[in-house]
């Protein structure tokens, strides 16, 4: 009996700690970093490979807006506290543009080689947040105009880019989706400053260079 309730007591222990872990992150992005948040949908917890939202054929599964909605997402510490005090396992969501971090992702299969090709031209990156299935690189904040002649001036875009700016979203570490842990491939550095983040121009000719010499230029089915 006791065995059990010491498991018990762990297990109740595991669950507050990551509660807590949700709801400072939270904090972090949108009181420290001033990075609009809102909580995500969450998996069904029938299913985790399923979302929670009406749609059967959801493809960000618990990684996305749902109630509120996106235009909700808010740097007010108060706002942002009472969400995760009463959904504390609710993904944390970043809406993108605006003044918060634009981003661009690409496949997690050639992101660890498009990481390493960006090392190796000496080019300084800023965080990287990792899905089972994608990496998304922060950038500064951008126009539609701006990628809009970014990408006009290529000869050939991979179709496996995706880009985040305004009116666009993430899910942000630690959050657990229907796809699996969200977390950091490049943490930002310890500290209370928001993270420094590369212009998308650097970051769109690097990547574009790299998943084309692999080949994973096609988006995935």
């Amino acid at each position: 009996m006791r065995e059990i309730l010491g498991r018990r007591r762990r297990l109740l222990s595991r669950r507050a700690d990551g509660r807590a872990e949700m709801l400072g992150a939270a904090l972090t992005f949108a009181d420290a970093w001033r990075w609009p948040v809102l909580p995500g949908v969450a998996a069904d917890p029938q299913g985790r490979a399923r979302c929670g939202c009406p749609d059967p054929e959801c493809s960000v599964p618990g990684a996305h807006p749902f109630d509120p909605g996106l235009l909700a997402a808010t740097t007010d510490e108060r706002m942002v506290r009472w969400w995760w005090t009463n959904r504390p396992t609710a993904p944390i969501v970043l809406a993108t543009g605006g003044g918060a971090p634009c981003a661009v992702s690409l496949p997690a299969v050639a992101a660890a080689g498009a990481l390493d090709a960006l090392d190796r031209t000496g080019m300084r990156l800023g965080p990287v947040v990792a899905s089972p299935s994608r990496w998304a690189i922060l950038v500064a904040p951008y126009s539609m105009e701006q990628l809009g002649e970014l990408l006009y001036a290529k000869d050939f875009v991979p179709g496996s880019l995706r880009f985040h700016g305004t009116g666009g979203y993430i899910a942000l570490p630690p959050s657990e989706t229907g796809e699996g842990q969200i977390r950091w491939e490049r943490a930002p550095l310890p500290g209370s400053a928001a993270p420094w983040v590369p212009d998308v121009e650097a970051v769109v000719d690097a990547v574009v260079e790299a998943l084309t010499r692999t080949g994973v230029s096609a988006p995935e089915l």
